[in-house]
C-alpha cells in the first residue's frame, strides 16, 4: 500500500527517481554494526531545501532524549501546501541504531497501519554520514545535507529519492 502512495505522489507531480547512487541495501540477514546515539548528533537542528519536484522539504531534529533522537518531515506541494508529513524516531536497538517512521496525509491520517511502521537498520555509521538499508543520511559541502531513499519499483534497477537540505537553525 505504501508503494501505491508513493507512486502515485510521483505520478502526481511528474517526478522521476533517480538511479540509485546514494543508497546501500543490506543482505536478508545482515549484522548492523555498533553505534550510538551519538553517532548521529550533527543531525540535530532544521533544515530546510528540496524535496520531490523540486518542491520544498524541511525536517527537522532534537537534541537526544535518552537514547533516542525524534525527528520531523514536511513534502510541500509544488503549491506550497503539505503533500505529507513524517514522525521519525532515531533510536538506539540491540547495540546499535535504527530508523523508524511513520508517514500522515494533510489531514493527519496515516499511511501504515495504526501500529505499523517503517525500520531501516543501520548499515555503517561515518563522520557525518549514516547509511540504514535503503536511506542514506549524510554531509553535503558546507552546512548542507543529502537524504536518499531507496524506492521499491516494478523495474529491475532501483530508483531513488534525493533530498538536498541547507541548515537554517542550529543548535
Amino acid at each position: 500500500m505504501l508503494i501505491r502512495r508513493w507512486a502515485a505522489v510521483l505520478a502526481l507531480l511528474g517526478a522521476q527517481p533517480v538511479i540509485a547512487q546514494e543508497t546501500r541495501v543490506g543482505e536478508p540477514d545482515f549484522v548492523s554494526p555498533p553505534a550510538t546515539i551519538d553517532a548521529a548528533t550533527w543531525l540535530v537542528g532544521q533544515w530546510s531545501g528540496t524535496g520531490i519536484a523540486g518542491a520544498e522539504a524541511h525536517e527537522d531534529w532534537l537534541p537526544p532524549s535518552g537514547d533516542t533522537m525524534v525527528g520531523s518531515f514536511v513534502q510541500e506541494t509544488p503549491e506550497g501546501g503539505i503533500m505529507f508529513t513524517e514522525h521519525m524516531y532515531l533510536m538506539e536497538h540491540e547495540g546499535s541504531l535504527v530508523l523508524r517512521l511513520k508517514h500522515f496525509n494533510p489531514d493527519l491520517t496515516g499511511w501504515e497501519e495504526k501500529d505499523g511502521m517503517l525500520s531501516f537498520r543501520l548499515l555503517s555509521a561515518e563522520p557525518c554520514a549514516l547509511y540504514f538499508s535503503a536511506v542514506t543520511y549524510r554531509c553535503d559541502g558546507e552546512g548542507g545535507m543529502l537524504i536518499a531513499v531507496r524506492m521499491k519499483s516494478d523495474t529491475p534497477k532501483p530508483h531513488e529519492l534525493v533530498f538536498r537540505f541547507r541548515r537554517f537553525i542550529q543548535p
